[in-house]
């Protein structure tokens, strides 16, 4: 090594090619007092004498670059085997010398490659499951949102059903029939078509929750009727007219279309002996919406209901042909929709319209209440879009969410239809007044009677027909065939009265409701309670009486 030279005291080392070499005008460099010098290399007399253990000077790369580094400062001695080792590299460009460090192993290295990977793996994953669950929320929130808005704007609340809740009490019913759930589907045209408030499609919904199942009555359009205080008319428009008088007095929409909406209520009740718990309206355009949906219904179609017609498509403006041969079909949503009211070239027009649209509801609600329907939030909520401008009902949430769950349970292939002229029932009839064609009942204009028979019959009370109770109904009174009278309208409610005749006496002032029971069908006690408005008692007035097998007998008096 001789080309090592000693350095003066206080001089600065400064590094030419890996030697140290004076640097002139340099500055003694202080040491710390009371501290020994501490050298990086071996000491010799006091002096460094560098070991090219630091990196000060050249470095050359494999790269074949160079750098420059700056001095560091001395480090204490327990420092110097560490920072040696970490800082002796010396290559040179091309000439295959030994490092001066240990070379890597191949599996550490593949090891912290592979724990390398896994962690950006794990990072990623991470973010991944971050956003796609901030897109759950963003999503579902959306649909919640919107959801709300389009249900507030179709359920308005305000009808009764007690024979919803999950557990009825007899205490609760009215009165024969309302242990069904009465629903008053109407259909309009809505804004944009002739007469946009005229209900020209009119189906009471009835519902057995006890039995789960379920009864489509459809109401012809042009039922001539009379409006107490507001004159004659054809049914379907009774809802319009209502409409018109309540925004003639106060120009609320919402309050007009609720007036309009009870009124119609008020008299299809009255027409054919039943409550009407609720409404359903709904205009073309959610029709067709709703359709298409669920993704279009198939009908199983009857040869007689085949229907070959030349429209006009008020939306594309355009002629529509429709043609429907009998047999199994599928109906998109303009296909259906004029399915649903074509009539003109029909054998019975507005009857076998009629029967069209109990089909259609029937295959609908079996689309609606399948589980690839109600189980999806999109498509509820597409539903909801729909109905929301479109569809109006008095239900509230809480009823169609109970109704929902009753329909579940339903088999909606056995979902019966009725009409009031379909053989051998023919309760109404075709008149014409004053050079309009109206429907009347067969019996005459404004006798109902035999269609309310009818349809109560069709339409048990599910509790009543459950307990089946036997009823004696004797004529306590003077008056001939008024216990054949009572014991007729009791059984067109679906009473089981199997003996009708005079009670020993005919001194009754007070009709008389005896329990022989015990208490047992506490809801044939009520109905019969509240119809004849009197208390049941346990005993019988009179011993004579032959009640054997009897479950209530009925001795009629004056007040009847």
């Amino acid at each position: 090594m001789d080309n090592f030279r000693k350095r003066n005291r206080g001089e600065r080392r400064h590094a030419v090619d890996g030697f140290l070499t004076p640097s002139p005008g340099s500055s003694d460099i202080q040491q710390p007092t009371g501290r020994r010098p501490s050298f990086d290399g071996f000491r010799s007399g006091g002096r460094r004498i560098d070991n090219f253990a630091r990196p000060d000077g050249l470095h050359v790369t494999q790269s074949g670059s160079v750098h420059t580094t700056e001095e560091r400062p001395i480090v204490d001695k327990k420092e110097q085997p560490a920072r040696q080792a970490s800082l002796l590299h010396m290559s040179l460009p091309n000439s295959g010398a030994l490092s001066a460090t240990k070379k890597p192993d191949k599996k550490a290295k593949r090891d912290k490659s592979n724990h390398s990977r896994w962690r950006t793996f794990r990072k990623w994953s991470l973010r991944s499951s971050l956003l796609l669950t901030a897109l759950v929320v963003v999503i579902g929130g959306f649909l919640v949102i919107k959801g709300v808005l389009k249900i507030n704007k179709v359920f308005k609340g305000g009808g009764s059903a007690a024979a919803l809740q999950a557990d009825v009490k007899p205490e609760l019913l009215k009165g024969e029939g309302d242990g069904r759930v009465n629903i008053l589907l109407l259909g309009k045209g809505g804004p944009g078509h002739d007469g946009a408030d005229l209900t020209d499609t009119m189906i009471i919904a009835s519902i057995d929750p006890v039995n789960k199942a379920s009864v489509l009555v459809s109401i012809p359009r042009d039922l001539w009727v009379t409006v107490p205080g507001y004159g004659s008319s054809k049914i379907n428009a009774v809802y319009a007219n209502a409409k018109n008088r309540s925004l003639y007095s106060s120009k609320d929409k919402a309050k007009a279309e609720a007036a309009g909406a009870e009124a119609i209520k008020q008299q299809v009740g009255q027409v054919f002996g039943i409550p009407i718990h609720y409404y359903a309206m709904i205009d073309f355009t959610g029709f067709k919406q709703a359709v298409d949906v669920v993704g279009g219904v198939d009908i199983n179609v009857p040869a007689e209901l085949a229907v070959s017609e030349h429209l006009w498509d008020s939306t594309t403006r355009r002629p529509y042909y429709l043609n429907v041969p009998a047999g199994q079909q599928h109906f998109d949503a303009t296909r259906a929709l004029y399915f649903a009211r074509s009539r003109h070239t029909s054998k019975r027009g507005d009857f076998d319209r009629a029967e069209r649209q109990r089909l259609f509801i029937q295959a609908l609600s079996q689309k609606v209440l399948s589980a690839g329907t109600y189980t999806n939030p999109v498509k509820i909520s597409q539903l909801m879009s729909a109905f929301g401008d479109h569809v109006s009902t008095d239900m509230s949430v809480n009823n169609a969410l109970r109704l929902t769950q009753i329909g579940k349970g339903m088999n909606m292939s056995k979902m019966k239809s009725i009409g009031l002229a379909d053989p051998p029932n023919n309760y109404v009839r075709t008149d014409n007044i004053d050079g309009i064609s109206v429907v009347r009942p067969t019996a005459g204009f404004g006798d109902y009677g035999d269609i309310q028979n009818y349809i109560r019959n069709t339409l048990k009370d599910p509790y009543l027909a459950k307990e089946n109770a036997v009823l004696n109904v004797l004529n306590g009174t003077s008056q001939a065939g008024l216990a054949t009278s009572k014991a007729d309208k009791l059984k067109s409610y679906g009473y089981n009265v199997t003996k009708v005749g005079d009670a020993p006496t005919q001194d009754y002032n007070q009709t008389v409701l005896v329990d022989l029971t015990g208490g047992k069908k506490s809801f044939t006690k009520n109905y019969l309670e509240k119809r004849l408005g009197v208390k049941a008692v346990t005993r019988l007035p009179d011993k004579t009486i032959q009640a054997q097998g009897v479950d209530f007998v009925i001795i009629l008096g004056q007040d009847e």
